[in-house]
């Protein structure tokens, strides 16, 4: 199955494996594909149920949780900063995530900061800007271990993060998030329209699905509108964790998103 945008080039990579079915979406440049029609406004959970449903597997874009972790979390009822992304297109600047911390140590929260494996010397700056001891940097050396990851995103006060893996981590554990955007728009990779998630995002007049790199070598300049104030206040607006998570209990389906 090609989960991997709609380009020949991996087309042609998987049917080299030559598997005895490859679902993908049809390209004028592999027409031996048959598969259902590209659309290029639709969001990543829609776009690639979709793909499965045109191929006769059922699969619902609604049903996006996952189980509750088993493992303990390190930091029960922390806010979980997030600074990094694979691209600085979608990295908001590290002195601002600092200060986002910052307040919100300040204000009573206990702060992590998460980094992925090369992170380490920037989530330790955000840290120490922040007033945060060392030890509030989780990761960075490596990558954190999912469960462990998992755990500490479960039983978090909330996700602050870019438009990156861990805020689709939290819309899976439906831990109270709020997701920065910049190139890319809300609609095509955004978590689920509930209250306990807050996109922020402030494309100027230009709506399009993608008005701007998403790989680019620089913070975009939609990602660069948010202001610390408003990443402060979104998070005082969040609703408090689901309270059958706390419990143990198995998060039940709430209906469509």
């Amino acid at each position: 199955m090609d989960l991997h945008g709609n380009g020949p080039p991996s087309h042609l990579l998987l049917q080299r494996l030559r598997p005895a079915r490859l679902f993908a979406y049809a390209q004028p440049g592999t027409p031996g594909i048959a598969g259902p029609s590209w659309r290029p406004d639709e969001h990543e959970r829609h776009r690639w149920c979709r793909l499965l449903d045109w191929y006769g597997i059922p699969a619902d874009p609604h049903e996006l949780w996952i189980p509750p972790p088993t493992a303990a979390s390190p930091a029960p009822g922390a806010v979980v900063v997030h600074p990094g992304a694979v691209a600085a297109a979608r990295r908001w600047p590290r002195e601002r995530f600092a200060a986002v911390a910052q307040a919100l140590h300040r204000s009573g929260h206990e702060v992590v900061v998460t980094a992925g494996a090369g992170e380490g010397p920037s989530a330790r700056q955000v840290a120490a800007e922040a007033g945060l001891t060392p030890d509030a940097v989780v990761g960075g050396a490596g990558d954190v271990p999912f469960g462990l990851l998992a755990a500490l995103v479960d039983r978090a006060r909330c996700v602050i993060v870019g438009d990156t893996g861990l805020a689709h981590l939290a819309s899976a554990l439906a831990t109270p998030s709020v997701v920065l955007f910049g190139p890319v728009a809300p609609r095509l990779w955004g978590p689920p329209a509930r209250a306990r998630h807050r996109v922020l995002w402030h494309p100027e007049g230009d709506d399009s699905p993608r008005p701007g790199d998403a790989h680019g070598p620089l913070p975009d300049e939609r990602l660069l509108r948010i202001t610390v104030e408003e990443v402060v206040e979104a998070v005082r607006d969040l609703p408090e964790p689901d309270l059958r998570k706390a419990a143990g209990r198995p998060l039940v389906p709430e209906g469509s998103w």
